[in-house]
């Protein structure tokens, strides 16, 4: 992100984003990977979406027999407070985030996802 102080752009690190690894279904990755290309975004824009999505919802139906096997690591950046918050609500439903962040993907809304440029922001102080 860029800040503009003073009529001068600064570059800095976003200090509401995190970075956080865990392992995600490679079949889903691979399509947040195709979704992501055809609307110009980043895979973890769309995670961040449809946590937001699962998270205002506030109700989960998870079989944990249903999880994937396919499961590889995957490191990215969070808002860091949305992180908090999906860890939360994992815990008080007895599962794991990485649970958590597969299910969301069926809350993305691609109406309202944040573009590849986001991360380029100006914002003035």
């Amino acid at each position: 992100m860029w800040r503009l102080v003073n009529g001068k752009l600064i570059q800095e690190t976003d200090q509401s984003r995190v970075k956080f690894r865990t392992n995600i279904s490679k079949e889903i990755i691979d399509t947040l990977s195709k979704m992501a290309e055809e609307n110009d975004t980043h895979i973890n824009y769309l995670f961040e979406n449809g946590l937001r999505n699962l998270l205002a919802n506030n109700m989960i139906q998870f079989s944990k027999e249903s999880r994937p096997k396919d499961r590889v690591q995957y490191k990215t950046t969070y808002d860091k407070q949305l992180l908090e918050n999906a860890k939360q609500f994992a815990k008080s439903n007895h599962l794991y985030l990485n649970d958590i962040l597969e299910y969301s993907t069926k809350f993305i809304d691609l109406n309202d996802i944040k573009d590849k440029q986001y991360k380029n922001r100006v914002e003035r102080m």
